[in-house]
C-alpha cells in the first residue's frame, strides 16, 4: 500500500472507496422534503393521545403512528449522521446534523406520554387489550409494558425523575470533562531519550515498547496522575453510584444491579455466574502469564510487563483487496446465504474506507431500517485494520439479515447482543489466518493476540463487573465510597485476579479511577458475554453448524436476548458460553507455548 504524509482531500479519493449515501436519500432536497413530513406524522400520532384504552384497534393505530414516525426519524437522522462524519468541517453537513438531533429530542418529548398513558389503564383493561388478535404482533412489546409496572411511578412522580436526569448525570459528565479535557500527564523519556508528554493516546503505545524502563516510567506517570485526583474522582464516582441506587429505590428495585438489569431481562444470578465461571478459570489467566515472563526473560513479571508484544512478525499490509478477500474467506463457514448478504457491502459501496481531511476517526457500523448498514473505516492495511473490517461488517450483517427476517418495529437488538456477532467474525478470521499462517513467527502473533483479546476482554471485563457489584453493594450498605475504600479494594481484586505470579505493584490501586465504565452503571459485564457468546457461536460454525448462528442473527428482538443466545448454543444460566471461551483461551495457549518454549 502506497503511504502519504498528509490525509488526501475526499474528492481526490476513487469513488468506489466511498460509501454511496444516495441509498438512503438520493438528494440533499430529498432528504428536506422528508424532513417535512415529520410534522404530519407526529399529528398524526399525537391524534391517539387519550383514546389508546377505547379498542385494540386505536391501540394498533398509536402503535403504528409511533412506528411511522420512529422510522421517518432514524432514517433522517442516519443519513446526516454519517453524511456530517465525511467532512466534520462541512458546515452544511453539521447543520442538517445539528437539526435532526434537535427534532428528534423534541419529538421524544412530545410523544414521551405513551407508556405512561398505557401503564395507567386498569390492569385489568390492559390485559384485556394484550390479548386482543388484533393485538397479537404488538404482544411482545405489551408483556414488556407491563413487566414495568411495578417500576412506574405517579405521573408527577415521573415528570419529576425525568427533570432530575441531568442532575442524576452530574457525576459521568463531570468525571468526562476532568478525564478527557482537564487532566494533563507529565512528560517521560522514550526510547530514544526524547522528552515526550504522556496521553491517554500514546499510554498504550509506550506499555508495549521494549524497552523496560520507559513501560515502567509511563506506568508510574499515568497512576501518579490519576492518584493526585483520587479524591475528586471518588467523590463524582460516589455520586453516581448514588444516583444509581436512589433511583433503583424510588423505583421499587431490589437493588442498583437489578434495575440495570431489568431492561434486557437478565437475572443477577447471571452477572454471578459469570464472576464465578471465570474466577474457576483464573490458573489458566496466571499460566499465560508465566509464559510471558519467561518469553520476555524477567525474574519477576509486572503489570507493566502485561502488553509488549511477544513477538514482531515482519511488517505486512494487506491492500484493500486483499483485506477484503481475508474476510470473505474467513466467513465462508457461514455458508452461501450470509456470503451472498456480504458481498453488497463490497460490490453496493457500503464502505468508507480511507482515511481523508475531515473525516470522523475510528470505525463503526451504522445504518437504518432496511437501507445499506454502513461501515465507516480509516483503513492503514494492518491485521488490526483487517481485523477491525471483519468486526464491523459482523455489525452491518447482524442489522442486514435482522432488517430482511423482521418488520421494523422487531428488527433492532439490544446492546447485549450487538457484540456477539461482530466478535464471531473476529474470532472466525483469526481462525483462518492461524490456518493458512506460513511461519511461526505470524502463527505466535495471531495466538497472542488472540489471547490478549480473551484476557482483556473476559477476564479484565470480568474483573471490573465483579468490583461495580461490590463497590455498589457497599454504597447500598452505608459505606461511603472514599478514595481510599475504593483503593483498598480494587487493590484486593486486582491481586487475586492476576496471581501470585504478577507484582501487584502499588500504582494500580487506583485504576479504578482510570476506568470510565465504572460511571456508565453496570455495562462491562456485556463485553465478556459478549465474547464468550461469539467462542461458543464460532466453535459452532467452524464445527460446520452455522445455522444457530444465523437464526440469533435474523431475529432481532422477538425474543429476550437470553432465549435468543439459548437457542444459538450459547446458554448463560450454565458457564458454558464462559467455558467455551476458556477452551478457545487454553488450546491457543497450549500452540503459543509449544512454538514459543521449543
Amino acid at each position: 500500500m502506497s503511504e502519504t504524509n498528509a490525509p488526501k482531500l475526499r474528492s481526490e479519493l476513487a469513488p468506489e472507496t466511498c460509501w454511496d449515501l444516495t441509498q438512503i436519500y438520493k438528494t440533499d432536497a430529498d432528504w428536506e422534503e422528508a424532513f417535512r413530513t415529520l410534522d404530519d406524522l407526529l399529528a398524526a400520532h399525537q391524534a391517539c393521545r387519550g383514546h389508546l384504552a377505547d379498542s385494540a384497534e386505536a391501540l394498533k393505530r398509536g402503535l403504528e403512528t409511533g412506528d411511522a414516525l420512529g422510522l421517518r426519524l432514524e432514517t433522517l437522522y442516519s443519513y446526516a449522521h454519517l453524511k456530517s462524519d465525511e467532512d466534520l468541517a462541512n458546515g452544511k453537513n453539521a447543520g442538517r446534523r445539528d437539526r435532526i438531533a434537535a427534532r428528534y429530542a423534541e419529538i421524544e418529548g412530545e410523544t414521551s406520554w405513551f407508556d405512561p398513558e398505557l401503564l395507567a389503564m386498569p390492569e385489568a383493561r390492559f390485559k384485556e387489550l394484550m390479548d386482543d388478535p388484533v393485538l397479537a404482533f404488538y404482544r411482545r412489546t405489551l408483556e414488556d409494558t407491563a413487566r414495568q409496572r411495578p417500576h412506574t411511578l405517579s405521573e408527577p412522580e415521573e415528570r419529576i425523575l425525568g427533570l432530575a436526569s441531568d442532575v442524576f448525570s452530574t457525576g459521568n459528565h463531570a468525571f468526562c470533562k476532568l478525564n478527557d479535557a482537564d487532566l494533563r500527564f507529565p512528560h517521560i523519556k522514550d526510547d530514544k531519550g526524547n522528552d515526550v508528554e504522556l496521553t491517554h493516546g500514546n499510554y498504550i503505545k509506550y506499555l508495549e515498547n521494549t524497552d523496560r524502563r520507559v513501560r515502567q516510567d509511563a506506568f508510574a506517570a499515568c497512576y501518579k496522575t490519576y492518584s493526585s485526583f483520587a479524591n475528586t474522582i471518588a467523590a463524582l464516582l460516589d455520586g453516581t453510584v448514588k444516583a444509581g441506587v436512589l433511583e433503583a429505590k424510588l423505583r421499587h428495585f431490589p437493588s442498583a444491579r437489578a434495575a440495570s438489569l431489568f431492561p434486557d431481562h437478565v437475572p443477577e444470578s447471571m452477572y454471578d455466574g459469570l464472576i464465578d465461571a471465570v474466577r474457576a478459570k483464573l490458573p489458566l489467566l496466571h499460566r499465560y502469564f508465566e509464559l510471558r515472563r519467561r518469553v520476555l526473560k524477567l525474574n519477576k513479571l509486572e503489570l507493566f510487563d502485561l502488553v509488549t508484544p511477544l513477538v514482531r512478525p515482519a511488517k505486512v499490509l494487506y491492500s484493500w483487496e486483499e483485506g477484503c478477500d481475508l474476510v470473505r474467506q474467513a466467513v465462508k463457514l457461514y455458508g452461501a446465504e450470509y456470503c451472498e448478504a456480504l458481498e453488497h457491502a463490497f460490490k453496493d459501496r457500503w464502505i468508507d474506507v480511507y482515511e481523508c481531511r475531515g473525516k470522523t476517526s475510528g470505525a463503526y457500523s451504522g445504518g437504518c431500517y432496511r437501507k445499506p448498514p454502513y461501515v465507516l473505516l480509516n483503513y492503514t492495511g494492518t491485521l488490526d485494520s483487517v481485523s477491525t473490517l471483519a468486526h464491523e461488517l459482523g455489525h452491518s450483517m447482524h442489522s442486514y439479515l435482522s432488517d430482511r427476517a423482521q418488520e421494523y418495529h422487531y428488527a433492532g437488538y439490544c446492546l447485549f447482543a450487538a457484540e456477539v456477532a461482530s466478535t464471531t467474525n473476529e474470532l472466525l478470521l483469526n481462525h483462518y489466518l492461524l490456518e493458512h499462517a506460513q511461519d511461526d513467527n505470524l502463527r505466535a502473533y495471531l495466538l497472542t493476540h488472540l489471547l490478549d483479546l480473551i484476557r482483556g476482554t473476559v477476564f479484565r471485563q470480568t474483573q471490573f463487573a465483579e468490583y461495580e457489584r461490590d463497590i455498589y453493594a457497599m454504597s447500598e450498605e452505608g459505606e461511603p465510597l472514599t478514595a481510599e475504600a475504593l483503593s483498598d479494594h480494587y487493590y484486593k481484586l486486582n491481586g487475586e485476579y492476576f496471581g501470585s505470579g504478577v507484582v501487584n505493584n502499588e500504582p494500580i490501586r487506583f485504576e479504578w479511577a482510570r476506568i470510565p465504565h465504572f460511571h456508565y452503571n453496570f455495562y462491562v459485564y456485556k463485553y465478556a458475554t459478549g465474547l464468550s457468546a461469539a467462542a461458543k457461536l464460532s466453535a459452532d460454525i467452524i464445527a460446520g453448524n452455522p445455522a444457530p448462528a444465523l437464526r440469533f442473527l435474523k431475529s432481532g428482538d422477538t425474543r429476550d436476548v437470553l432465549d435468543l443466545l439459548r437457542d444459538a448454543g450459547a446458554d448463560f444460566a450454565t458457564p458454558e458460553p464462559v467455558n467455551a471461551a476458556m477452551r478457545l483461551f487454553e488450546t491457543s495457549l497450549d500452540q503459543l507455548e509449544s512454538i514459543l518454549l521449543k
